[in-house]
């Protein structure tokens, strides 16, 4: 996409062969509702997910091909065509991605971010998608926000920015509103609530 951006602000004409989504492989980041929904419409896709959570056991949810823990992850990593990160930021998520691990991806991988900027090795990724290293980025979340107008990252080619607005849509704060009644019916019925935030895990 930037690049059709830029061609077009250039009224260039230039056929060029892209890459096709089915039969490759995304390791993600994540199980949660977030994940659960991005592993159910890229699988629609033909795209092979192999999730990633912290701890081995359990079967994979029904979108995700195949679930690894942290020994496990190495391998998908190297193997991966999108690295699609969705997990907040807990003391055991911080810099899950570091150099060593972005460094297992293939140089055609694209990083997804849509969780958490503490994620991601940040100055190790601009190094790699500088020298070309990793094909690109998407990202919706920064290590600082608002990301810094001095950033490399505005000026990437190969980079996609976004200022943190991936789950803002009109209809946001109407299903915020809903979730509230909702919980608050659950609350006065004695009922459990809809996503609790559990203290001890950090979300």
């Amino acid at each position: 996409m930037p690049r059709l951006c830029a061609w077009k602000s250039e009224r260039h004409w230039d056929r060029f062969c892209g890459r096709e989504l089915s039969g490759s492989r995304m390791t993600l980041i994540g199980l949660g509702q977030v994940s659960a929904r991005i592993a159910e419409l890229s699988a629609a896709l033909g795209i092979e997910v192999t999730a990633h959570r912290r701890t081995h056991g359990g079967d994979a949810p029904p979108s995700e091909q195949r679930v690894v823990d942290a020994e496990g992850l190495d391998a998908a990593l190297a193997e991966t065509n999108f690295l699609v990160i969705a997990v907040p930021d807990t003391p055991e998520t911080r810099r899950l991605v570091d150099r060593r691990r972005l460094e297992l991806l293939p140089t055609s991988a694209v990083i997804v971010n849509v969780g958490r900027g503490s994620i991601v090795d940040e100055p190790a990724m601009i190094d790699l998608l500088r020298s070309g290293r990793l094909a690109g980025a998407a990202l919706d979340v920064f290590a600082q926000e608002p990301l810094p107008a001095d950033s490399p990252l505005w000026a990437m080619p190969n980079v996609i920015v976004s200022p943190h607005s991936a789950s803002t849509v009109v209809e946001e704060n109407d299903r915020l509103v809903d979730l509230f009644v909702d919980n608050l019916h659950r609350y006065l019925d004695g009922r459990p609530l809809i996503n609790v935030y559990d203290p001890r895990r950090r979300y």
